[in-house]
């Protein structure tokens, strides 16, 4: 059976989608933790990226439903009425040299609602939802 490349997170890991930032690689993996008193922290293989959270200006949260083509092509077609979310948290923030910086997550479906709690908590900013559908979907 073949696995698909553009895979989505694990449960409880996040994906580093892209963004304004060299480091991480693109498409890295790794864990976010927002429990840090000073910075979220997205930390993969061998690296770690900070981002204090009084330099953080945008939190954003958005879905993305898409069909289970891949499972339903090699396994079969009744995988083509179920629906695959992900989950994407967008952060912007101004770097050391003030510079607008964002970077783009795709997170797990268990670390959602407490990534976006944390964020909240220790930012003092609100999430902006894409739409209600997330927003509901963020609550769960």
């Amino acid at each position: 059976m073949a696995v698909p490349l553009s895979a989505g997170a694990p449960s409880d890991k996040a994906i580093y989608r892209g963004g304004s930032l060299s480091t991480p690689p693109a498409a890295e993996s790794g864990v976010v933790s927002a429990s840090d008193e000073r910075d979220f922290v997205f930390r993969w293989g061998d690296g770690e990226l900070r981002v204090p959270y009084e330099a953080v200006n945008l939190l954003e949260y958005g879905q993305n439903a898409g069909r289970r083509l891949t499972l339903a092509i090699t396994i079969s077609p009744l995988f083509l009425l179920s629906k695959k979310r992900r989950h994407y948290l967008t952060i912007g923030f101004l770097d050391e040299e003030g510079r607008q910086q964002a970077a783009v997550f795709e997170l797990g479906k268990k670390i959602v609602r407490s990534t976006l709690a944390g964020l909240e908590a220790r930012t003092g900013r609100r999430v902006d939802y894409e739409n209600e559908e997330a927003r509901t979907a963020a609550r769960r």
